[in-house]
């Protein structure tokens, strides 16, 4: 299959692997951050980091919109189904995040809220559609990759003038977690860890472009490879990086150029734009509350906003005492650091949000790296 199979070669990641053990400097150690867990399930999937000299070290940064996403806003979901009597649309890989008082997407459909799982958003307006004496609501959640479509869902029920349709607007910028793992203060109580540079997510930059961390590359002085989510993709750009580093450059430098440009999607940027604002605050699991790092839907909209259709109060809801999701998104510790992992916590069982998404963390660790613990 083109842009898969052969970005999946093993001679190649051999070769690679020469490469970068030829580009590493001995007398250093090498810490990057791959920002997305698309790249950290490929990394633990395909033995990436097996594959490395001992001095480069990949560290797991916040992984996907699910994993980051604070009980409060899943209690919230869950509050509309079972008390407003709404149909809650989502995606699948919502329903199992833990909220409080022991319940999930999941668990509050058990006990009689009408919650279904789509594939986008184009089909919470379509039961809409169908459905004329329901109240619909879309739970939209992601990073500016699933902006897009959700700002195409609002614009379609406008025009088709549905009055029972909304939207749970839960959609969060991925420059700004980055910002808050470089330096803001409200996030030292996990720790520090030390980042020569970032490997960034692929599919944000074909909608933003790779100008946005421009700035951290000359601000901060730490290297963006963006890169795409195969094994050779994420091979190259710890190549990258190591070259950027032993130069003593900070750059931003697209490995994704089959699909990424540097001013992105400009079409949907410019949709987003019309649709959405920035939020003065939110909350993100581990991260605390961020200052213009999430979205709201604009007040022209304002009828297909969920948040100002129903009864909505936000309440911030701590992560349980056992869990160390906030530490493992902060980069600060591994999933095999937490002691409920693979014991109390599994993917059957999850605690925390990063044992749920299919792109967490602790996911990608306990399906393909627990058994290297053991040995």
């Amino acid at each position: 299959m083109k842009y898969i199979d052969e970005y999946r070669d093993g001679e190649v990641a051999q070769t690679l692997a020469t490469a970068i053990r030829a580009e590493a400097d001995p007398a250093r150690s090498y810490h990057f951050m791959e920002f997305c867990g698309g790249h950290t399930h490929a990394i633990s999937r395909y033995g990436v980091s097996d594959l490395l000299p001992p001095n480069v070290k990949m560290i797991h940064g916040p992984g996907c919109p699910v994993c980051v996403l604070p009980i409060g806003r899943v209690d919230q979901a869950i509050r509309l189904a079972l008390e407003q009597g709404v149909t809650l649309c989502t995606y699948g890989d919502c329903l199992r995040v833990p909220a409080s008082d022991a319940l999930s997407l999941m668990k509050a459909k058990a006990r009689g809220g009408d919650i279904r799982m789509v594939y986008s958003s184009a089909d919470a307006v379509a039961l809409a559609q169908k459905n004329p004496d329901k109240q619909i609501v879309f739970f939209a959640i992601g990073f500016e990759t699933t902006t897009p479509p959700t700002a195409v869902a609002i614009k379609q029920a406008a025009a088709l003038g549905l009055k029972n349709f909304s939207v749970l607007c839960c959609h969060v910028l991925t420059p700004s977690a980055i910002s808050s793992i470089l330096e803001s203060p409200e996030v030292r109580q996990w720790g520090t860890v030390p980042l020569d540079g970032f490997i960034g997510p692929a599919h944000v930059s074909t909608i933003i472009g790779s100008r946005p961390y421009e700035f951290f590359a000359e601000e901060y002085r730490k290297p963006v490879v963006i890169a795409g989510f195969e094994p050779l993709d994420v091979m190259q750009a710890i190549k990258m990086l190591i070259r950027q580093v032993n130069e003593g450059r900070a750059e931003v430098e697209n490995e994704f150029a089959r699909a990424v440009s540097r001013d992105g999607n400009l079409k949907a940027q410019q949709l987003v734009a019309e649709v959405f604002e920035m939020r003065k605050a939110f909350e993100w699991r581990g991260l605390n509350v961020l200052p213009y790092s999430a979205l709201r839907i604009r007040s022209q909209f304002a009828e297909f906003d969920a948040e100002r259709r129903f009864p909505l109060a936000y309440a911030s809801v701590p992560d349980h005492k056992a869990c160390e999701c906030g530490a493992i998104l902060r980069g600060v510790k591994r999933p095999q650091d937490c002691k409920i992992f693979g014991t109390v916590c599994t993917p059957e069982n999850p605690i925390g949000s990063c044992m749920v998404s299919s792109e967490g963390a602790c996911a990608a660790h306990y399906t393909y790296g627990r058994y290297k613990d053991v040995a």
